[in-house]
């Protein structure tokens, strides 16, 4: 289902991104909706997949989840079963929260949030024994600056 939006539906969805936990009460009058007009909005941005799912964004460090990896990876392997096997290999680890393919010199950019040096390092292990890569470089997060804004619209 495809959707055109408007500035009305872009406002929406700022709103929601800033605090999705808000009423819908709270959010009509913020775009100057009645309730019933923003709920068939909100039902129409669902069912096109604009909006893919409500979640809550959590303190990873209150959470003892303080190291942040950037893995970048390398394969001489780019057949479809080889690549089912990487997805479905990699997805499976729960560290791994986000999982990109790349253009470039590298194939793949994995974000790793996890405890420590230690946790790390059993991910690192976990990843290489089901699939052959070729290089595994990781990067680690000094500081977060700027971590899960809004898209902007």
């Amino acid at each position: 289902m495809t959707l055109k939006l408007d500035q009305i539906d872009y406002r929406i969805l700022e709103e929601l991104q800033r605090d999705a936990s808000q009423s819908q009460r709270a959010l009509s009058e913020k775009v100057g909706l009645s309730q019933n007009a923003c709920w068939r909005r909100l039902k129409a941005l669902d069912a096109a997949g604009v909006i893919r799912n409500h979640t809550v964004v959590l303190d990873r460090n209150q959470l003892g989840a303080g190291l942040v990896v950037f893995v970048m990876i390398k394969t001489r392997h780019h057949s479809a079963s080889w690549l089912k096997r990487f997805r479905t290999h990699v997805s499976s680890i729960a560290d791994v929260i986000d999982f990109f393919r790349i253009g470039g010199e590298y194939d793949y950019l994995l974000k790793i949030i996890t405890r420590d040096m230690a946790s790390y390092d059993e991910v690192y292990k976990r990843l290489i024994e089901e699939v052959e890569l070729e290089t595994v470089t990781s990067y680690f997060a000094m500081e977060a600056i700027e971590e899960q804004r809004p898209i902007p619209m």
